[in-house]
């Protein structure tokens, strides 16, 4: 009767994946140390090995391989087999294949090997060394999953296989990268460490210099390696080997001849290619991939007079033409997995050599052993053969003659069954001699054995020896160059952005947007902007160009043209404050665009509260935090201040006039040149000399024969010579250009300087209403009128701007 237990979920679950993880990580997903194999890829050297299936032997089909390991030691799907044993064979992903496959084996491209049925596959030469000795009793055996036959739980692993092919595998909490290194370089690391058991990290990287990685490509980050070696977890960048190729005409080409490890080839020429196609670059003329089997080579070929360095550049910062490689040395330590440092693998490796050493020298000293007791039974039986022979033809049967032998001539059972089994050609005198000679060697070899066993010394020469000549046999050259630092890849704005025009549009609610041409022919009708929204900036720039906006409080928002959002003319855009926080009350007041960030010029600053300043173009340039931070262009002096304008002059502005009016209606003109230039950061110097209750309302560059025009918070348009205003000093009152009425007197909202007596103007009031000025309609007024009536207040509201009314963008 079974017996029913009353267990929790989380006691099952606890119980149940604990378990699950423990069999993941030990018997699948993590290497061993020692070999540095996991169970599967384990099995298949040991099967095909104990199928003679070798590398002096023909080729088999790898279905037999599989099926022998599936059979036999791996109870798994034979596909997860299969390619395990696929992989071996790789030499792009394994520094010293371990199987030599017939047939299609994948490729760098991703592409799956052929069905087992269709490839042929054996061990590779230097399999051998991986299962050299393990007749010996050098290893420890486990039964199978069927109790039928044993399996080996470590191979002997005569060089360092962990780190000479790397692994990766994840597993239940834990994942490992380990990536190739040079057999020779290891080989002679653990040398010096069997020389120098205290040897330091430094003393080790003078042999294992990094990675190498059956790709080749350049590792840069010595820092990186020397910390992953440390501790086990570090981070390396690889890049592909390239050169810039000159062709006629001014043109080049960028050749790719090897490519970072374990990237697929294919994935990342198409990857490049869509980089073309969709012009995120200019300058790519065409992608090719011309590899073959003569070795690898990817042809990236550029247009006319472009900066190859620069597009290589661009590739290595967008593709995976340059990775970063994560170590996370993971592996099976004692039968529990521990991220390892370098020494610590290589001190296991030797340690575990050193046991295989001992283990097979036992062996080979009891067999020794056996034999010369065996041999010496001979001799004694050669020496009274006569006797021998009578008795053993006394004897009844084999077993009473081996019976007799031993309890007359007290041979042991051993020599007496050795001695009835005896051949009569042997009982000759060159038997003797021979015999002889095998039992003088078998004595120097059982003292050497011995001596072996005896001596620690002896034990690390015989292995010092047998890793020189598996280094010799085996070396080969570096194939991955180690640079000490890690490259800053620069990028010039002009390999990235396209040399072409768009239109920019910046509007006063803060959205913002770039369209093409042919977005904007076909739609110009349709800003995309809600009703009660317009625009303050609207213009055919090139997408290289810089855009700056200038906020009421104070607040510098940058962006290349390039980086603002592209979408079609009839849509709305993004918001400014989806990237810069600003606050509800604030609004882009200006907008220029630049074609560099080294204009020659000023930005003249005004306050509402009566300051002025200069701040040099250098001044503003932005740093890299603009995409996320707004820059401060001038402090203010009370938390109500509000900047009223903000105008770039060039360096020939700088002899011309200002006009100032105050909200109540007074006017001040003085030069440019008596505004001094200021940082960032600074409130600037008194403009005008405001009574308390007043404000300025704006500010623009005059010169002696311009004329102005006003617009009035009761919807009344004035036109003003400035001459009526006669040129004095800063930081004056001015005078008086409205007449002061005692009843609703008019207070100045806005003015503007006219272009032309026909240039329409354009007041905008606080309900988003347009009304459209025509100058010539209006006479000059000097400087006592009030102007006349041209806004209906009460149905469109209280007019805020007055500006020059924006004219059709010329795409020529």
């Amino acid at each position: 009767m079974s017996k029913i237990e009353n267990l929790t979920l989380e006691e099952v679950m606890g119980d149940r994946f604990a378990r699950y993880s423990k069999s993941i990580i030990q018997e699948r997903a993590l290497p061993d140390i020692r070999d540095g194999l996991k169970p599967v890829q384990r099995r298949i050297l040991y099967a095909m090995n104990k199928d003679g299936n070798t590398y002096d032997k023909g080729f088999r089909k790898s279905a037999k391989s599989v099926g022998n390991v599936m059979g036999n030691f791996h109870p798994h799907g034979d596909s997860s087999i299969y390619e395990a044993l696929v992989r071996m064979s790789q030499d792009w992903k394994l520094r010293e294949p371990l199987i030599e496959m017939h047939g299609n084996n994948g490729s760098m491209d991703g592409d799956p090997a052929a069905a087992m049925r269709y490839t042929e596959a054996r061990l590779s030469r230097i399999s051998t060394e991986m299962l050299r000795d393990i007749d010996k009793d050098t290893v420890d055996w486990v039964l199978n999953f069927d109790d039928t036959e044993y399996e080996p739980t470590v191979l002997p692993s005569r060089f360092p296989n962990l780190l000479v092919n790397g692994s990766t595998g994840i597993s239940a909490g834990y994942a490992t990268d380990i990536p190739p290194h040079n057999l020779g370089e290891v080989i002679d690391a653990i040398l010096y460490l069997q020389k120098h058991p205290q040897a330091s990290l430094d003393d080790l990287m003078e042999f294992v210099k990094g990675p190498d990685f059956p790709t080749g490509g350049i590792v840069q980050g010595i820092d990186g390696i020397k910390k992953a070696y440390e501790t086990g977890h570090g981070k390396i960048v690889v890049r592909s080997k390239t050169t810039i190729e000159k062709l006629r005409g001014n043109k080049s080409q960028i050749v790719v001849t090897e490519i970072p490890y374990e990237v697929n080839k294919a994935q990342l020429v198409k990857r490049m290619d869509e980089i073309r196609l969709n012009k995120k670059i200019d300058g790519i003329a065409e992608v090719r991939d011309q590899s073959d089997r003569e070795g690898l080579s990817i042809v990236i070929e550029l247009k006319r007079d472009v900066d190859s360095q620069g597009v290589l550049n661009y590739l290595f910062k967008n593709t995976d033409l340059q990775i970063s490689y994560s170590f996370n040395m993971v592996a099976i330590n004692h039968m529990r997995p521990e991220r390892l440092s370098l020494k610590t693998i290589l001190t296991s490796y030797l340690e575990f050599q050193q046991e295989i050493v001992k283990k097979r020298t036992k062996y080979n000293l009891n067999k020794a052993m056996d034999r010369q007791h065996i041999v010496e039974g001979l001799i004694k039986a050669l020496s009274i053969l006569d006797k021998v022979i009578k008795t053993i033809r006394a004897s009844e049967n084999r077993k009473d003659a081996r019976d007799n032998l031993v309890k007359e001539y007290q041979f042991s059972e051993k020599q007496a069954d050795a001695i009835v089994a005896l051949q009569l050609y042997r009982l000759t005198n060159t038997d003797v001699t021979e015999l002889e000679k095998e039992s003088q060697d078998l004595s120097e070899k059982i003292a050497e054995y011995n001596k072996i066993l005896g001596d620690d010394k002896e034990l690390n020469r015989v292995l010092a020896k047998e890793l020189k000549a598996i280094a010799k046999e085996y070396r080969n050259d570096r194939k991955t160059e180690i640079q000490e630092k890690v490259a800053d890849i620069k990028i010039n704005t002009d390999v990235i952005v396209p040399d072409e025009d768009v239109i920019v549009l910046v509007s006063h609610d803060g959205y913002i947007k770039r369209s093409s041409i042919r977005s904007f022919t076909a739609s110009s009708d349709e800003s995309g902007l809600k009703d009660e929204d317009y625009a303050i900036f609207t213009e055919k720039v090139n997408a290289r160009d810089h855009l700056f906006m200038f906020t009421n409080k104070g607040n510098l928002i940058y962006r290349p043209v390039f980086e603002i959002t592209d979408v079609k003319w009839k849509d709305t855009g993004e918001h400014i404050s989806q990237t810069i926080g600003l606050d509800s009350d604030e609004e882009i007041i200006a907008s220029y665009s630049f074609t560099s960030l080294k204009e020659a010029g000023c930005f003249l600053i005004a306050t509402d509260d009566g300051y002025i300043k200069r701040v040099n173009f250098d001044d503003l340039t932005p740093g890299r935090t603009y995409k996320k931070h707004a820059y401060t262009y001038i402090k203010m002096k009370a938390a109500e201040s509000r900047v009223v304008s903000v105008d770039f002059i060039d360096d020939n502005e700088t002899k011309k006039e200002l006009l100032l009016t105050s909200k109540m209606g007074l006017a001040l003109r003085f030069a440019i040149e008596e505004v001094s230039t200021y940082g960032a950061r600074t409130t600037g110097v008194k403009s005008m000399n405001l009574k308390d209750d007043d404000r300025v309302a704006n500010l623009a560059i005059v010169q002696e024969d311009d004329v102005l025009g006003f617009i009035t918070q009761r919807g009344s348009f004035k036109k003003l010579a400035v001459s009526e205003v006669s040129a004095t000093s800063r930081a004056r009152r001015g005078v008086n250009i409205l007449r002061e009425l005692k009843r609703e007197p008019h207070r100045i909202v806005d003015f503007t300087v006219l272009k032309s007596e026909d240039s329409p103007l354009e007041v905008i009031t606080d309900r988003r209403k347009f009304h459209d000025i025509i100058p010539s309609d209006y006479s000059l007024g000097g400087r006592y009128s009030n102007g006349s009536f041209v806004v209906d207040v009460t149905t469109e509201g209280t007019p805020v701007i007055i500006r020059q009314k924006p004219e059709e963008i010329s795409l020529n």
